[in-house]
């Protein structure tokens, strides 16, 4: 799929709880994202962010992630979708800034009265 072709309603980003505390793990799922790219750029930044806050909780920032975090995966997305496993390691290793962890921007809800 591309950018041409998205969804009915826009790309679909699904938030999962790693912890299990939820049915099927899945939180939510946040719709409206105009284009992959932007599906894309939220689901990074809103995992750089739990990865962060796993981080402040503790030594081990990676199994905590894995134990308390939550990740994101991009809904038909196909091979253009942005995956967390491709960059968990980038993030252990290399802390966020404010700008990296800032999802709230890129939600689209933010703009829904």
């Amino acid at each position: 799929m591309s950018d041409l072709f998205a969804p009915a309603g826009g790309w679909r980003v699904r938030i999962l709880d790693l912890s299990g505390g939820a049915e099927d793990n899945i939180v939510e799922e946040i719709g409206g994202f105009p284009t992959l790219m932007q599906a894309n750029a939220f689901a990074r930044a809103y995992v750089r962010d739990s990865v962060e806050r796993c981080r402040a909780a503790g030594d081990d920032a990676l199994a905590t992630w894995f134990a308390f975090g939550e990740d994101a995966e991009i809904i038909d997305g196909g091979d253009a979708a942005w995956r967390s496993a491709a960059e968990l390691s980038f993030f252990i290793d290399h802390p966020a800034s404010e700008t990296d962890r800032d999802w709230r921007t890129l939600d689209p809800r933010r703009d829904t009265p």
